[in-house]
């Protein structure tokens, strides 16, 4: 078990981790999930032992390690830039962490093939790193890691530049190795669509500060802040500013919201609503679904959906529907939405709802 107690690392006077507290047990796979610059490369580097803590403590299994030089732990670590021994073949590079450890040949063996074979490396087993493409040695990169089989694995972004088909296939496979060895998995991304189908556990951060930290599903419909549901929402969550009157929620101008049940006891005053991009729809979905009158700004056809982005009241949201949908700009249409998917912050932004648990 990894646990950190109220971490911070400044920089220069510049906080770049503040007060982080998270406990990692063995056999879970945790997801560090946020934008460029939001602390998760720092935090990994404080997990590895590659940085000190200017205040808190790191503890793994109830030892102490803070301070503790990464070389004198067992922890593997990948990042979007792949390091490689450039001398090395393919097959030396992943057979180095068990070489260090004194494995006999035949365990060496059997391990680095079972890796190149994961990673469809067998090709390139007698090549060296600079014959290579990047995204092939990428995978001499992770399968390195995968024979050292360490207590601690963090994966920086690590399949970045890996082929769709592949990152699917190992997104799928990369939780299940390293649980099956008991190991500790922690995996940085910014796309919250990562984070949803690696699943397992997700800490979202911000500016250097973990805003939440559970199963990644229930972080995903029951962020406990707005800068949390803005963090787990890619397209950008749809929010706007409303008062809540009674049992409804009012826009200056018309259009006016139903509470739900589940948030009928919140004071009246402004709340901030929002609601992800496949939470509106062109036909309505639910007998609750409430129509709005919105136009369109620009429509972006992906093949088997649309993003269409709307102007609503001086707000810009996005729509994500189904099919092709070829809309003009400036086009005024009908749109809908449930309040029942709506989470409602307060001024602050923190969640004064968790709302009904419904499906995502």
């Amino acid at each position: 078990m990894l646990e950190l107690k109220n971490v911070s690392k400044t920089v220069g006077g510049v906080a770049h981790i503040d007060s982080v507290s998270l406990t990692l047990r063995r056999g879970t796979l945790n997801v560090l999930l946020g934008p460029t610059l939001s602390g998760k490369t720092s935090l990994m580097r404080l997990m590895a032992g590659l940085d000190a803590p200017s205040s808190g403590s790191v503890w793994f299994d109830g030892t102490d390690v803070t301070g503790v030089p990464v070389r004198r732990r067992n922890v593997a670590m990948v990042y979007q830039q792949f390091i490689n021994y450039p001398t090395l073949t393919v097959y030396e590079n992943i057979a180095s962490p068990l070489r260090v450890a004194g494995a006999d040949a035949a365990t060496i063996d059997a391990e680095v093939k079972r890796a190149a074979h994961l990673l469809r490396l067998e090709p390139f087993l007698d090549r060296t790193p600079l014959n290579l493409s990047g995204g092939q040695q990428q995978r001499t990169a992770l399968a390195r890691a995968i024979v050292k089989n360490a207590s601690l694995v963090l994966l920086d972004e690590p399949l970045a530049n890996l082929d769709y088909k592949l990152r699917e296939e190992l997104r799928e496979e990369l939780p299940k190795i390293f649980a099956e060895a008991g190991t500790i998995f922690a995996y940085a991304t910014t796309e919250p669509s990562e984070a949803l189908l690696l699943g397992g556990n997700t800490a979202t951060l911000s500016e250097g500060r973990v805003t939440q930290f559970g199963p990644t599903i229930e972080v995903f419909r029951h962020p406990n802040d707005l800068i949390t549901a803005q963090t787990f929402a890619d397209p950008p969550l749809n929010t706007i500013v409303l008062r809540k009157r009674g049992g409804q929620f009012q826009l200056d101008g018309g259009a006016d919201l139903p509470v739900p049940a589940s948030s009928s006891g919140i004071a009246d005053g402004n709340y901030t609503i929002g609601f992800q991009p496949h939470h509106l729809s062109l036909t309505p979905q639910t007998a609750a679904a409430v129509p709005l009158r919105a136009k369109v700004s620009v429509t972006e056809i992906t093949g088997s959906e649309s993003f269409i982005h709307l102007d609503f009241a001086d707000v810009r949201w996005v729509m994500l529907a189904p099919g092709i949908h070829s809309l003009q700009p400036d086009d005024a249409i009908n749109i809908y939405i449930d309040p029942h998917h709506m989470m409602i912050f307060d001024e602050s932004g923190r969640a004064v709802s968790a709302g009904e648990r419904l499906a995502a």
